[in-house]
Order: C-alpha cells, then structure tokens, then sequence
C-alpha cells in the first residue's frame, strides 16, 4: 500500500507542473497569417495499438520520422517518411519512465530525455545500441518517486532533475535544458565532459535565470535558443552560455525548433496550457515563423480539440522548414502541416 500510495503521489506531482503557468497573450499576434495544409492521417500506429501523450518528435536525414510518448509505459516509435509504422526503440529500456522530449543529432544518431529517469540516452542511428546517457536515474532502494527529494544543487554537474530537451552545436557539444528542478542549462563536450551551465537551482525572471526551461535549440553558428516556459519567452545565449537577448512577445513558450540548410528559420510555439484554462483558446494555439534575431515572418494553426487543431503543443519538427510535424499532450496525436508561404 505504502508503494501504491508513493506511486500516485509521484504521478500527481508530475502532472501537476503541467498547468501551473498562466497562458500569455502574443503581443506578435498580428503576424500574417501563413497559409498551411493538414495531412489528416498521415501517422499509421500498428493494429491493435495507439500512441498515448505526444512529449517528443523528431526526423532524421532520412525523413524517418520518431516519436516518443507516454502511456502504460514510455515508449519510441520509428515511422518511415510515408508514415507507415516502421518498429519500436528500446522496449522496456531502463532510461525510460517519463517521456519528455526525442531528438536526433547531425550524424542521425537518436537521443532521448527522459524526466522520471532523470536522463539523456543517446542511440546509434537505427537505436539498437546505446552509445552514451548523462544524468542519473534514482536507485530502486529510494522507493517509487517522481524526482529527487528537492532541487539538486546547480553545480551537480552530471546529475539532472528532470531534465526537458537536448541539443548540439556543429562541433557536437552538447547542450541540455535541466528543466523543472534545476531551471538550468547545461553544456557538455562531445564525450560528456562538463563544460559550463547557465541558470541554477532556484526559479529566477532576470536575466541568467529562467523558471522551468522547457525547449532548447542550437543554430550553426552556435547560438542557443531556450524556451523558458515560465517566464513565457524564448531566451537567447552564445556558445558559451552567455546571455544575449531574449523574445517575450510569443506568448507562452513551450516548445521551439530551428530548421537546417542554409538559411535557417526559428518556429515557437504559443502553446495553449494543459487543462486548457478559459479565455486561453482566445489567445493560445499559433505556430510562429521567425528569423534568428527574432524577426516575424508569420503565424499559423489556431487551438482546437479536433485536427487539425492544437490541443497542446509539447514538441516541433521543423528540419524542413515547410513540413512541420506536431506532437500534441493531451490529444495523443502527432500531425503533420505543410507550409504554403504567406497568404
């Protein structure tokens, strides 16, 4: 019973976090509006199975197509650039509790972020072997819990607290947004060497600080870019982790991406809150396209139970800057929408 009942707290607390920021107006909301096409469907999960809550989306060079849900248990599928089913990665894997977000990095390699594990796991390119993990999953003798009993310290340098999203720089260090404990991000070299943090363990408004960061993403020329969910802006640091600037007119900034090739694009998302608050559908649900410095190019989607609506947003993918591919908490979906350019 005594389990039982640690068990239901943990799970509480975790969903808990999910509605404890208010949603925020974009002051960007007269953006134009972009024209965009749903692909209803697209997704095809095997007979007799279904995704549950939509944390992470991913593709690599490929056009494959990685999606990292909770449900019963955390689990990653792999679908094929036609969005047919193609297999499952690390079936009961033990760095996978709680799914938060996928990406994969330049060489196609799949990483995952785990927040009940309080770990990073880094496969090879066709997830069979794993070739890396930072952070530390808390010892079974502690009993079932949520995370670790109060924030960590900030200069834990290889132990997260519930850690949200990973990224990398062309030299591939890697980056780390240490999200819900430890309000924090991380820099590690290519071996997972320690190498410097921004943030601590405190929650924080100013600058170098942030109150859960939610999303992170890294251009070319190194620049990182962090959803600080919130404080509702999208922070905007060098390659060192300094400070440079950051954009407070997205509204609640859950979730951001940075598409590849040459000129590289910006997408935010003005997610609406879990829970759905009232007035919220009013004000929550866009997609925006930006330039790097911040720069509007235009807006679309608008919030809605129904696809192509957006119940909430968690996590984009945007490597191609015309394809976006959406995965949503609440309605256990994951969608694609095609970029027609601005209307």
């Amino acid at each position: 019973m005594k389990a039982y009942l640690a068990a239901t707290a943990a799970v509480s607390l975790l969903l808990s976090t999910g509605s404890a920021f208010a949603q925020v107006a974009a002051t960007a909301s007269t953006a134009p509006d972009l024209a965009y096409e749903a692909v209803p469907g697209f997704f095809k999960a095997p007979p007799g199975d279904t995704m549950g809550e939509l944390q992470g989306v991913a593709t690599n060079s490929k056009g494959n197509i990685f999606a990292f849900f909770r449900g019963p248990q955390t689990r990653l599928w792999e679908f094929a650039p036609d969005g047919k089913f193609l297999k499952e990665i690390g079936k009961g894997f033990y760095g996978f509790l709680f799914a938060h977000s996928v990406r994969v990095d330049r060489h196609d390699n799949i990483w995952t972020v785990d927040e009940g594990t309080n770990v990073i796991t880094k496969f090879n390119p066709d997830g069979t072997k794993v070739l890396m993990v930072i952070g530390h999953r808390p010892t079974q003798t502690m009993g079932p819990y949520a995370t670790p009993k109060g924030p960590n310290p900030p200069d834990e340098k290889y132990t997260l607290c519930r850690p949200t999203d990973v990224a990398w720089d062309q030299q591939d260090n890697i980056f780390v947004a240490d999200g819900y404990c430890n309000n924090r991000v991380v820099k590690y070299d290519k071996n997972g060497r320690f190498l410097a943090e921004n943030g601590g363990a405190a929650p924080g408004k100013g600058d170098n600080q942030y109150n859960l960061p939610h999303g992170l993403q890294v251009d070319h020329a190194g620049n990182v870019y962090v959803a600080d969910r919130g404080n509702a802006r999208y922070v905007v640091l060098d390659n060192n982790l300094k400070w440079k600037t950051a954009y407070n007119q997205y509204g609640s900034a859950w979730s951001d991406c940075i598409s590849e090739g040459p000129h590289q694009y910006l997408f935010v998302s003005n997610s609406n809150p879990n829970g759905n608050a009232p007035g919220s559908w009013k004000i929550g649900g866009q997609i925006y396209k930006m330039e790097l410095d911040g720069t509007v190019i235009g807006k679309f989607g608008h919030a809605g139970k129904l696809a192509p609506g957006f119940q909430v947003v968690h996590m984009m993918d945007c490597r191609n800057p015309n394809q976006i591919i959406v995965g949503e908490i609440e309605s256990w979906r994951m969608q694609k929408f095609v970029l027609k350019g601005s209307k």
